[in-house]
C-alpha cells in the first residue's frame, strides 16, 4: 500500500499477505470469543457489549495503553455490524486522507452499507482536522471510532468529544496475557517446548501489553536452543527496562501524581517507589528534584521550613554531582517530606490572596504605608501617622493595620496546630489578642 488509508476485513483477521507476517498480527482476534480482557467493557450486559451484539454501532473513542486491543475490538466491532472498515493513521494522514476515507464512505452509504472509520493515535489531529470529521459523524456517513493513549479530555476538542462516548480500556492483567501467551505457543512458525514459569515471566515484562507479549514470545522462540524456551533464553530476550514510562503523556502525570500524593500522604515507601519508577522510566531527575522543592512549599509549609530547605539542597546536588550522588539526595529529601508535619495553610493562603487581588480592583495604598523620599510626598501626608514596629512594645504596633482600608482584618492565613506552625498559632493569636484591647486602632 502507497498510503495509510485502506479498506481491512471487517471481521477483524489480518490482511492476506504473502511473506513474513508479525505473531501478534497473525493471531489478531477475530472475535469477541478470542479477545483477551476488557471484562468491565465487555461482560453480559454491559453497553458496549450490546451495541455490537445488536449490530447498533455509535461513534466511540477507545483509551487505554499501547497493546491492549484498541484496533482490534474496532475490528470485531465493524464486523458484527457488517460495515466497511476503512483505517487511518493519524501520524501519518492529513486532510487530504480524511477527505478520500469520507468520499469512500459516501460511496458505501449510497449502496446502504455501514462505514466505520477508525483513527488510530486521534489525539495526534490537531484541531482542524479533528473538526472535518463531524459534519459526516452527525449526518451517518461514517461510525467514529478514534483510538488514544492519551486522555481525551485534554487532547480532543469538546466538539468531537460531545458526539462520541468513551470507552476506557484497561492493560491486560498478567493472566490474560498468559491465555494469548498459549494460544501463541500453537500459532508459532516452529514448534518450541518450554519451561515451567517462562510463559508467566514474559506475561510480566511485557507490562499489560499482549503485542508486546507476542513480540517477546517469537523472538524467544527464534532464539531457543534445542526448541526449548528456557529461564536463559528469556534473559537474552528481556535485556532492557520494561516499565512502561511516557515523558510527556498521561503515564508522565500519573506518576508523579502518585508521588507526590504519597509524601502528602505520609508515606515515604510509596513515595519511594514511584521515585524508583520515574527514574527507571528515564525521567530527568532535575524534573523530580523541581517537583519536590514545589512538594515542600505545598504540603509542608512552615509546619517544618526544613523541608524547603532540603529539597533545594537536594536539587543542587544532582546538578553539581549528577547521578547517582545526586538521586541519593532527592531520594533523602522526599523521605524527610513524607515523614515530616503537613500543612497546607501558606499554599491555601497564597491562592486566597490571589484571588483577593484579581478580584477586588486596584486598591489605594494606605497614606500611612506610602514611600515619602521627597518633600512634596510627605507634605501630601505620604507616611504619615505610620508606627515603627521596632520602637513598639514586644517589637509590636498593636492595633496597626496594614491592608488598604476595605480590606481590614482580612485572613488568609490559619497555621495548622502541627509541627512548627503550632508555634506560629499561638503567637498569631496573641498578638490578634493584643489588637483587640489596644487603644489604638487604625481606622475605628
Amino acid at each position: 500500500m502507497t498510503n495509510d488509508l485502506f479498506d481491512a476485513p471487517a471481521a477483524g483477521g489480518a490482511v492476506a499477505a504473502s511473506g513474513y507476517q508479525p505473531l501478534a498480527a497473525r493471531l489478531r482476534p477475530q472475535t469477541l470469543a478470542d479477545y483477551a480482557g476488557q471484562g468491565h467493557l465487555l461482560g453480559p450486559g454491559k453497553p458496549l457489549r450490546q451495541a455490537i451484539d445488536s449490530r447498533q454501532l455509535h461513534s466511540m473513542i477507545f483509551w487505554g495503553p499501547p497493546g491492549v486491543g484498541k484496533t482490534t475490538l474496532a475490528r470485531i466491532a465493524a464486523g458484527h455490524a457488517n460495515a466497511h472498515f476503512i483505517q487511518l493513521s493519524a501520524v501519518l494522514s492529513g486532510v487530504k486522507e480524511i477527505r478520500e476515507a469520507i468520499a469512500r464512505a459516501q460511496r458505501y452509504k449510497a449502496e446502504a452499507r455501514d462505514t466505520v472509520l477508525f483513527v488510530d493515535e486521534v489525539h495526534r489531529f490537531n484541531k482542524s482536522q479533528q473538526d472535518a470529521f463531524l459534519p459526516y459523524v452527525e449526518d451517518g456517513t461514517v461510525i467514529f471510532i478514534g483510538a488514544t493513549t492519551e486522555n481525551p479530555s485534554f487532547e480532543l476538542n469538546s466538539a468531537l468529544l460531545s458526539r462520541a462516548r468513551v470507552y476506557k480500556l484497561r492493560q491486560l492483567e498478567a493472566g490474560e496475557l498468559e491465555g494469548v501467551l498459549v494460544r501463541g505457543m500453537a500459532a508459532l512458525e516452529r514448534a518450541v517446548a518450554v519451561d515451567d514459569g517462562c510463559l508467566a515471566t514474559i506475561a510480566a515484562h511485557a507490562d499489560g501489553d499482549a503485542r508486546k507479549a507476542l513480540n517477546f514470545l517469537e523472538l524467544a522462540a527464534d532464539l531457543a536452543d534445542a526448541g526449548r524456551i528456557t529461564d536463559e533464553t528469556l534473559r537474552e530476550v528481556l535485556q532492557a527496562s520494561l516499565r512502561r514510562f511516557d515523558k510527556g503523556g498521561d503515564l508522565f502525570y500519573d506518576q508523579i501524581s502518585a508521588l507526590h500524593k504519597a509524601v502528602r500522604g505520609s508515606s515515604p515507601d510509596a513515595a519511594l517507589y514511584w521515585f524508583c519508577r520515574m527514574l527507571d522510566g528515564g525521567c530527568d531527575p532535575l524534573y523530580i528534584a523541581r517537583r519536590v522543592v514545589r512538594m515542600a512549599s505545598e504540603d509542608i509549609g512552615n509546619a517544618d521550613p526544613r523541608a524547603l530547605t532540603l529539597a533545594l539542597e537536594a536539587w543542587q546536588v544532582q546538578e553539581r554531582l549528577g547521578s547517582p550522588e545526586g538521586e541519593l539526595a532527592i531520594a533523602q529529601a522526599i523521605v524527610y517530606l513524607a515523614c515530616a508535619a503537613k500543612s497546607n495553610a501558606v499554599y491555601t493562603a497564597y491562592n486566597a490572596a490571589r484571588t483577593d487581588v484579581e478580584q477586588a480592583g486596584t486598591e489605594e495604598v494606605p497614606l500611612h504605608l506610602r514611600n515619602a523620599p521627597t518633600a512634596l510626598m510627605k507634605s501630601m501626608d505620604h507616611g504619615a501617622g505610620y508606627r515603627y514596629a521596632h520602637d513598639e512594645s514586644e517589637g509590636y504596633a498593636a492595633g496597626e493595620n496594614y491592608f488598604p482600608e476595605r480590606l481590614r482584618d482580612q485572613r488568609y492565613y490559619f497555621p495548622v496546630d502541627r509541627g512548627l506552625e503550632q508555634k506560629i498559632r499561638e503567637k498569631l493569636k496573641y498578638l490578634r489578642e493584643r489588637d483587640k484591647t489596644s487603644t489604638i486602632r487604625r481606622y475605628d
